[in-house]
């Protein structure tokens, strides 16, 4: 993917005159005048440094760069280095150098120096040329990580429940909570065995969390967002825009590869102002290889994540985040293919809010397959959940959790929430009641992030029970301090987040016994008391009416839970897909399997990372009539990228 540009390259270093000082010196090394022009033309559109321009859009290799400028200043340019002992890796990499490993007939330190830096050592001449070798940026964080990976790999998993203990799910639960859910516990089982008519009782406590959390969404889907900006802001000139930090965490991703990078690069935003992290497990080599195997430009850094405990996307991303140089930072997944105006559209929106705007979630929509019912049932969660309830819970001053990808932040926000909790797997829940629990915001960003879901069951079945796990270990953490958290957000907040995050738990694991009651009172199946007695032969009153209450309220929650699933489709203009709503009790009944499954995992292995397979499904059949790169008809909001 590197670039090359037209003409034949300079003549001599008198054709460098006109050209900015930080790439005027390549004119003769074999570089096109071509690109030297164009980088030079960039940095005057984006304001930018012209030897910024030039990398990032692969008019000129790294190695060639460092090198010719190296010769340029008299100094030596080392392929590869090492670095001393006691080098501190984030301010050697924030600052570009670092003191070398000492070796006979090699100068004290190695830098890699970066935009405005290369014309300030360029203007200091030869002068630098004894005590300085070059390498490139690649080679420098290499051997910074190679170095000092244990200590990267320590502050990744434990930086935040070092220094915000309260806030991280690693101890688990507290003394306290687990007194508690022991006590719930020892309560049910007595009642069980005690209580006249106790399932019917059951399911009525099981229907009102459903009904309680269907109502919620209800309110959310009563509140009116636009699927679009309401005003596309104006295009902002380049030279206007925020540099941008692209956060892309992968394992096993090799066949991925190439999709990602393509639609990485499809975004419309300079490459001069993108910072684009592949953060590449160690040990994962293919998706390295495969990732150096596109010849990317510079704008883009395959990051090596240091080895270590626990093996999750937060850990990942908190390796990754002190490097970090740009005012935004962006997540993305391996199968995400943003729109492409998606960066411009946040900047915009950062730029319009206050400084309490620490996040944007863009609104998340599935490439449903023609050949996979899951993959259409999968797409209808996501229209509730992200056309319709998240925005409507922001419109409403509520918290809620992020989903696993597109979560735009301010960088400084970021870094003042600690990062992510290596400990959660399903650490993006938890980023979003933490902005809140901080006294900061979550706002929606109207543009859309088409994702693949899991073609196949077993894996659709692996991925939800990690997301349940991780809402468990979010509410473990969000409520060891109920009085605080309550102070902090107000009780109401407070409530309507426990309702939302909790109920979605609680709701998963007791729809069985819902739907059960359901089928009890509308069939007469002897299950209604523990003596077996058949609903309709029932002669204490009150457990006939906690059994009619029972399917009463779970029909009404069931039914705004359906309806918050057509509003989604309605937003999304796919009422074609209205005919699989008659399967979604079979969809939700899948999502109580993941649950229990979730929470057996919760007791046993709790920070055990279920990894999502990608690339599993067939490309997706285009309508007839179709151009290739059609979304499919009228959905909306944007078209789907083609494939």
């Amino acid at each position: 993917m590197q670039g090359t540009g037209d003409g034949a390259p300079e003549g001599g270093a008198a054709k460098g005159e006109g050209l900015p000082l930080d790439i005027a010196f390549l004119a003769g090394r074999g570089i096109a005048s071509g690109d030297l022009r164009r980088a030079a033309r960039r940095a005057r559109e984006t304001g930018e440094p012209a030897a910024t321009a030039l990398l990032a859009n692969g008019w000129c290799a790294p190695e060639t760069f460092y090198s010719a400028l190296a010769d340029e200043i008299g100094a030596a340019y080392l392929g590869r280095v090492a670095v001393a002992a006691g080098t501190r890796p984030v301010t050697a990499l924030d600052v570009g150098m670092a003191p070398l490993e000492p070796c006979p007939g090699l100068p004290r330190f190695v830098a890699a120096p970066r935009g405005a830096a290369i014309a300030a050592l360029l203007a200091q001449g030869r002068g630098a040329a004894g005590t300085l070798a070059l390498t490139t940026p690649d080679a420098l964080r290499e051997a910074v990580f190679a170095r000092c990976g244990p200590e990267i790999a320590k502050e990744a998993a434990d930086g935040l429940a070092r220094t915000a203990p309260h806030l991280s799910c690693r101890g688990g639960a507290s003394r306290a909570q687990g007194a508690i859910a022991l006590g719930v516990a020892v309560v049910a089982l007595v009642a069980g065995l005690a209580v006249d008519g106790a399932f019917a009782w059951a399911a009525l406590a099981a229907s009102l969390v459903f009904l309680a959390l269907s109502w919620l969404r209800l309110a959310a889907c009563a509140i009116r967002v636009s699927t679009k900006p309401r005003r596309s802001p104006p295009r902002a000139p380049d030279s206007t825009l925020p540099t941008y930090t692209l956060l892309v965490p992968l394992r096993d991703e090799a066949k991925m590869a190439r999709q990602l990078c393509d639609n990485i690069l499809r975004l419309d935003y300079p490459r001069e102002k993108l910072d684009i992290k592949l953060l590449v497990e160690a040990d994962d080599p293919g998706t390295g290889a495969a990732l150096r195997a596109l010849r990317l430009p510079s704008c883009f850094e395959i990051l090596t994540v240091p080895p270590g405990a626990p093996a999750t996307k937060p850990r990942a991303l908190n390796a990754a985040l002190p490097l970090a140089r740009d005012e935004l930072t962006v997540v993305y997944d391996a199968e995400d293919a943003p729109e492409p105006d998606q960066l411009r559209l946040a900047a915009a929106a950062f730029a319009a809010a206050g400084p309490d705007l620490a996040c944007l979630q863009a609104r998340l929509s599935i490439r449903e397959r023609a050949d996979s019912t899951l993959t259409i049932l999968f797409k209808l969660e996501y229209a509730a959940l992200f056309d319709v309830v998240n925005p409507g819970l922001l419109a409403l001053g509520l918290p809620i959790p992020l989903g696993g990808t597109s979560n735009h932040f301010r960088t400084a926000a970021l870094r003042r929430l600690g990062g992510w909790d290596a400990w959660n797997v399903t650490e993006d829940a938890d980023m979003g009641l933490r902005i809140a629990a901080l006294g900061m915001r979550t706002a929606d960003l109207p543009s859309t992030t088409w994702e693949e879901a899991p073609p196949r069951l077993s894996v659709w079945l692996r991925q939800r029970s990690r997301w349940m796990k991780g809402y468990m270990q979010t509410m473990i953490t969000h409520t060891r301090d109920p009085l605080g958290a309550a102070r902090r957000l107000g009780l109401a907040r407070l409530c309507a987040t426990w309702l939302f995050v909790g109920g979605t738990v609680a709701s998963a694991l007791l729809f069985p016994l819902s739907l059960a009651a359901l089928v009890v009172t509308m069939l007469g199946l002897p299950i209604a008391g523990l003596d077996l007695t058949p609903l309709e032969h029932v002669r204490d009153p009150v457990v006939l009416v906690a059994a009619t209450l029972a399917t009463t309220t779970f029909g009404f929650g069931f039914l705004g839970a359906v309806a918050v699933v057509v509003e989604g489709l309605r937003r999304r203009r796919r009422l074609d897909l209205l005919r699989l709503v008659p399967l979604l009790p079979v969809y939700f009944f899948g999502v109580s399997v993941g649950a229990w499954r979730g929470l057996f995992d919760l007791l046993h292995r709790p920070h055990h990372w279920h990894k999502t397979a990608h690339g599993l499904a067939p490309a997706p059949k285009r309508r007839r009539g179709a151009r290739k790169g059609d979304a499919r008809k009228g959905d909306a909001p944007g078209k789907m990228p083609a494939e």
